[in-house]
């Protein structure tokens, strides 16, 4: 009898913690996304472990890979963020990039005050578009959109982030503000000189090319508008004959579907290569900016409850097979982004500030032409 009633109690504290794991404690942000909703973007169930599998296999010399095959990085970074989005959103919310830490402030705060700086850096107000190239699924378009009253127009190569997406515009009210489209931000499905300002938030570092994605960027601004972008780079401080260094780059490049990290000093000429004028340059991560990846070592104690939670859910096949993979994948990676920022090898805000000139360079007659594209 007494057996029986230690087993029973012991189902009913195993239940009780499932429940306050999946059901209470929910998104780590908000409650938007539980683990029991864990999906894998569009991938089938049936795919998910082959998909990771296929990830993983190009991904493991991400520079060797990208020089070679970078046609085939779009496909990639897509499956990516098919395999990651509801375990971010989940885990993380819906703003998916960085931000300093501020004393006494939330992280949810920091984040908000990061995007706004966005905002503030390119004039945005009330009758302008905005492009957000890389928007994810919205959570910095809609802090942008709050505060500058603006259209902002994001793009997303990744058709589940749309969804995503347009379904938060809808729930915070701000879906006549914000349009998400779908599409690769190296061939943006836009005209011309059609926004009057762009900003990219740890996106482009998508790209195997920079220059490629500010070429197209420049491309649909109109004459004088403001671009800013958030960069991830390598810093000064990075030593290429120094195998720890390597190692947490290459960890970085491998777990964030990255062909390969731009070094800090080749962003300003990247963007006047395109055409922009660079009209400041800095890394937002600097003193007084309190440490990033602060958020990032406190997150252990949830990644452990988030691991318990999705093996769980794996085991019993609520969540597809292969989703203990990706998770595992992001907490390896998140060890080497703490590492890269406690070390100052890396840093996720770089930021650049560009405009698109008013006049053309000059012609072979040397007369200045009005710019148009």
């Amino acid at each position: 009898m007494e057996t029986s009633a230690v087993m029973w109690t012991a189902a009913v504290a195993t239940a009780g913690l499932i429940y306050w794991f999946v059901w209470v404690m929910g998104a780590a942000e908000v409650k938007g996304k539980r683990a029991v909703d864990l999906k894998m973007g569009s991938i089938t169930r049936d795919k998910v472990q082959d998909k990771y599998k296929q990830y993983w296999s190009f991904f493991r010399r991400p520079k060797e890979t990208a020089e070679a095959s970078s046609e085939k990085v779009p496909a990639f970074v897509d499956t990516f963020y098919n395999l990651v989005t509801d375990i971010y959103e989940w885990g993380w919310g819906q703003s998916f990039h960085f931000s300093p830490s501020i004393p006494g402030r939330s992280h949810r705060d920091a984040t908000r005050l990061h995007e706004e700086r966005v905002a503030d850096l390119i004039g945005a107000r009330p009758g302008q578009r905005i492009v957000d190239v890389g928007c994810g699924v919205g959570g910095p378009m809609r802090a942008i959109a709050a505060r500058s009253g603006a259209h902002v127009v994001g793009i997303t190569i990744n058709e589940y982030q749309v969804g995503r997406a347009r379904a938060h515009n809808r729930k915070s009210g701000l879906d006549t503000l914000c349009e998400v489209v779908c599409g690769n931000f190296l061939q943006m499905p836009f005209p011309d000189a059609s926004f009057d300002g762009a900003y990219s938030i740890e996106a482009t570092c998508h790209a195997p090319r920079l220059e490629d994605v500010y070429a197209e960027i420049h491309r649909v601004l109109k004459p004088g508008a403001l671009y800013v972008s958030y960069e991830w780079v390598i810093t000064a401080l990075y030593r290429a004959d120094d195998p720890d260094h390597v190692e947490t780059i290459q960890g970085i490049e491998r777990g964030d579907a990255l062909p390969g990290l731009r070094a800090h000093d080749e962003v300003a000429a990247i963007a006047r290569k395109a055409g922009f004028e660079v009209l400041d340059e800095r890394d937002l991560a600097r003193p007084p900016a309190g440490p990033w990846w602060t958020r990032l070592k406190m997150g252990r104690i949830a990644y452990w409850r988030n691991h318990l939670v999705v093996s769980a859910l794996a085991l019993l096949r609520i969540a597809p097979k292969g989703v203990v993979d990706v998770h595992e994948m992001l907490y390896e990676t998140a060890r080497h982004l703490s590492r890269g920022g406690e070390n100052g090898i890396f840093t996720p805000m770089h930021m650049i500030l560009c405009r698109k000139p008013l006049l053309a360079p000059k012609a072979e007659d040397g007369n200045p032409q009005e710019s148009s594209s």
